[in-house]
């Protein structure tokens, strides 16, 4: 992957605690930061297409052993 350098403004609190965790994971204090980075681009992402999510039929109860039988016996006949 490509970098590109960049500066930013960050706040003295939230630099120390960059450290600290870097230090306690044995990483660069540059590697937390890229993570972040990366977590704010990916959750503002806008896809091209909507997701396909999958839906699912039923009240939201918890079903039984019995509707489970009932469902595969429905969907062998």
């Amino acid at each position: 992957m490509s970098m590109k350098r960049t500066n930013v403004y960050a706040d003295s609190e939230d630099l120390a605690l960059i450290k600290e965790a870097a230090r306690r994971r044995g990483i660069s204090e540059a590697e937390i930061i890229r993570e972040g980075i990366h977590l704010a681009a990916m959750a503002n992402r806008v896809w091209d297409e909507p997701l396909d999510w999958p839906t699912f039929e039923g009240s939201g109860e918890p079903v039984t052993k019995a509707d489970i039988r009932a469902e595969v016996v429905r969907r062998t006949a």
